[in-house]
């Protein structure tokens, strides 16, 4: 079991499923930022006390209106009920759905419609210094939900003197190659405690947009606080959500 919550928002009817765990072990991911680091791959903070059933998680989803159906984690792709949960969403609920963030370890799936996908690093081995794992069979899979249709969203999070920029430029070059249309975003690392790499400066995330645009077509990017990563329903509402279960 990897599923222990689920929240909805009202406003946008969306619903969203929630796991522990991750497939990666990155020791600047965002998530220590809630707790600190647990000191052990995969895990940013500390294991819910308890997991959901699939036919608890079904039942809950029943009751709710519904449109949009997300899930996020850790790496939502760990749970092993996701792919019956993706199928009653879109055989008996009639929703979308959607990997709210992934890194993209296990994609394209049956019945899911899209994905936020975070890329690490271009560089082979960078990559598997930060997360354990290939960097080709990610990027292979990524280029295999879109040819299957798969709505893809990208990211990439700019680490100074981690993930450079030379390596958020090579992940936009090598996205273009997918399609230069593909959404891409970048996000500035938000300090984690125990890590030496600082924040990016406004100069740099101005740099690492005009590096990407030039090879794709729809660039954006985010600089955000600590505090403001803490409290994001603060700043955007579509992260003003109720837990129902």
């Amino acid at each position: 079991m990897a599923f222990y919550k689920i929240t909805y928002n009202e406003q946008y009817r969306f619903a969203t499923v929630h796991n522990y765990g991750c497939t990666f072990h990155c020791s600047t991911c965002s998530y220590k930022l809630r707790s600190g680091s647990s000191g052990k791959p995969g895990l940013a903070f500390p294991a819910p006390k308890q997991y959901l059933e699939t036919a608890e998680i079904k039942e809950a989803l029943r009751q709710l209106p519904i449109k949009n159906l997300y899930f996020m984690g850790g790496e939502p792709t760990v749970a092993k009920d996701l792919p019956e949960i993706l199928r009653f969403a879109k055989e008996e609920l009639n929703v979308g759905t959607r990997l709210g963030h992934t890194n993209g370890s296990k994609i394209p799936l049956p019945y899911l419609d899209g994905a936020n996908v975070g890329l690490k690093a271009c560089d082979e081995d960078l990559h598997r210094t930060i997360t354990g794992q290939e960097r080709n069979r990610i990027f292979a899979n990524v280029a295999a939900a879109h040819k299957v249709g798969m709505d893809l969203k990208m990211n990439v999070v700019y680490v100074p003197g981690l993930v450079d920029l030379d390596q958020v430029e090579g992940v936009a070059a090598w996205l273009a190659s997918v399609d230069k249309d593909i959404p891409f975003h970048i996000m500035g690392y938000i300090p984690v405690p125990g890590q030496p790499y600082p924040q990016p400066t406004v100069e740099q995330m101005m740099m690492a947009e005009t590096l990407s645009r030039r090879h794709l077509r729809n660039v954006a990017s985010s600089r955000l606080e600590p505090d403001h990563a803490l409290h994001l329903a603060d700043r955007d509402d579509r992260f003003a959500v109720t837990r129902v279960l």
